[in-house]
């Protein structure tokens, strides 16, 4: 017996060069509403701070829009990075959530920084990271049932058992998400080198918990799909442009596709981009189905979440209703 292979979106609200912060955003919505009614199972909301082309710097905030504009989808966090916040100001911000969208609201937690270091000390950051497994220890408490004794609670917040998971881009937040018996999510989207070894850490120590009985793997991937091959290699590259940006530092706005990206960069940046998206599952209907299929066998994942950045909104629905299809026919082992 087999089961289907679980899809979602995880989004970074891009914005266009001299686009406005509403535009994106709507953008974004538009997009959830979409998927929504193409039976995707969840829509999570990146945090990044200080980066220009990216509107996703209040997450629990965009989450509440994209759930009030929606009924049925799972929003979520892609996630929050916890080092950056309190636990308890973040307990109580996805108790709201929950509170005001009952058992749909999902919580993603993630370690890193999401910034640099300026942008750091202007969040007022004050964690490494290194104490990561305290803070989610924290925030699960504030979240969890009331301990006898217990002095601060999350009001709202408390008792609200908010579905977390645990992100990561290595090896650390798998191990511990394994330990802890919650899901997990890599984000090969942008670190496709280290997913296997975190994935065989994250399954090597599993420990059953009251939330999974077995491990629970998703995987951040960038999907272009569109009705021929020529037009998906075209679209791809937009996020070509956008990593080739970032290798750049510069501005990571979504930019207009082009016919070759042969005079855009040098030899050396082109390594560095497709080392980024070594992952990346561009194509038609059947190279789609061909390739996924091949990852999800490979990293023996439940779930993936879709990182499509297309110039064209239009072109962006469309990949989200051919990779509706193809998850139909792919199938994972029971």
């Amino acid at each position: 017996m087999s089961r289907q292979l679980q899809v979602s979106v995880l989004d970074l609200v891009g914005m266009r060069p001299d686009e406005s912060t509403g535009n994106a955003i709507a953008r974004s919505v538009e997009t959830a509403q979409h998927v929504e009614r193409l039976g995707y199972k969840r829509f999570w909301l990146a945090e990044h701070h200080s980066i220009r082309g990216l509107a996703c710097s209040a997450t629990a905030v965009l989450i509440g829009h994209v759930a009030d504009k929606t009924s049925t989808i799972r929003v979520g966090s892609g996630g929050i990075m916890l080092p950056n916040h309190a636990p308890l100001v973040v307990a109580e911000q996805f108790g709201t959530l929950a509170s005001m969208y009952p058992n749909r609201i999902d919580l993603g937690l993630g370690r890193a920084p999401g910034s640099d270091m300026p942008t750091m000390r202007a969040l007022r950051r004050t964690s490494s990271g290194d104490d990561f497994p305290e803070l989610v220890a924290e925030l699960r408490q504030y979240l969890g049932d009331p301990k006898p004794g217990q002095i601060v609670h999350a009001v709202p917040g408390e008792g609200t058992h908010v579905p977390i998971t645990l992100l990561g881009s290595s090896g650390y937040s798998a191990q511990l998400a394994g330990h802890l018996g919650l899901p997990f999510a890599f984000a090969a989207h942008f670190a496709p080198q280290y997913v296997e070894p975190a994935m065989e850490l994250y399954r090597r120590h599993f420990t059953p918990s009251d939330v999974l009985d077995k491990p629970y793997a998703m995987v951040g991937l960038p999907v272009i799909a569109a009705d021929t091959e020529a037009h998906a290699k075209r679209l791809f590259t937009t996020p070509q442009q956008r990593f080739l940006s970032l290798v750049r530092n510069q501005p990571i706005e979504v930019r207009p596709p082009v016919d070759s990206m042969a005079d855009l960069w040098t030899s050396a940046e082109a390594d560095a981009v497709a080392a980024r998206l070594a992952l990346a599952v561009v194509g038609d209907h059947e190279s789609v189905k061909q390739r996924l299929q091949r990852t999800v066998d490979w990293l023996g994942v439940d779930e993936i979440f879709a990182v499509t950045d297309t110039y064209e909104q239009a072109d962006r629905l469309r990949s989200y209703e051919i990779l509706a299809d193809v998850a139909k026919e792919i199938t994972l082992p029971s």
